[in-house]
């Protein structure tokens, strides 16, 4: 293994996923050598390889998940905490920063904090606020509820504001997601015309993946860091998304 396959897999570990163009122009070396060194490290295990960008291998792992870009996150959830009302009830679908979101919720007794996510439920275990987890098909990779009961369950449950984790973003195909039955339930969510809210760092952005989310739904708002381009930042806002950039802490 050479130095720039370390730089490589120490940068997917501490973003979670980068894609190949920014992995050209951080390396300075050409897409297609970036291409041959990603084949090489995902034989090895040290990464996945998905449309366009490398994830990391644990990146259905949430408590892995939640150590990347840790400051960053934390940031985002805070924010988002400060968008719930008194007395509201959410959703939080699940991923590394709605688990942050939902641990700045804990001391809240007027919340109602609806969920798909065990590891989330789990989180909240000694919580203020009142809990409800969904039934359905457990995933014991992502420790989410998936599948026809869980849809159901979301059409008979009432929330005023849904906070949504995504895998991916591109000009080209919007919102994307690794895992169908997850963006199944996430597209169920969006079906309901509640206020519908994308909370993702901005290394999401860039990146496709196999599943479309919010095709006939689009986010109601989108919360993202500082570190989006400034192309990504206009083409969202010329899409008509209300987008909240919050700053990194450095």
């Amino acid at each position: 293994m050479n130095s720039r396959h370390e730089h490589i897999i120490q940068l997917v570990n501490e973003r979670g996923s980068v894609s190949v163009s920014e992995l050209a122009q951080l390396t300075g070396v050409s897409e297609v050598t970036i291409r041959q060194d990603l084949n090489a490290l995902e034989r090895d295990n040290f990464l996945k390889r998905v449309h366009g960008s490398a994830v990391a291998p644990d990146s259905d792992d949430v408590n892995s998940r939640m150590q990347t870009r840790y400051k960053i996150k934390q940031g985002l959830a805070e924010f988002a905490a400060s968008q719930i009302g008194d007395g509201e009830a959410i959703f939080i679908e699940g991923g590394s920063t709605n688990a942050l979101l939902a641990r700045a919720l804990a001391s809240r007794s007027d919340l109602t904090i609806i969920t798909v996510s065990h590891f989330i439920a789990h989180l909240l275990r000694d919580s203020q606020c009142e809990v409800v987890i969904l039934g359905g098909q457990y995933q014991k990779s992502s420790e989410s509820v998936v599948g026809p009961l869980t849809r159901y369950c979301i059409q008979q449950l009432n929330f005023h504001k849904a906070f949504i984790g995504v895998d991916g973003w591109h000009e080209d195909t919007g919102f994307t997601g690794r895992n169908m039955m997850r963006c199944d339930v996430v597209n169920a969510v969006m079906a309901r015309g509640t206020w519908t809210i994308a909370l993702t760092d901005s290394s999401k952005f860039g990146s496709v993946h196999p599943y479309p989310i919010s095709i006939e739904h689009t986010f109601s708002q989108i919360i993202t860091d500082d570190g989006l381009s400034p192309d990504i930042r206009n083409t969202l806002i010329k899409q008509k998304y209300q987008l909240d950039i919050v700053a990194q802490l450095r």
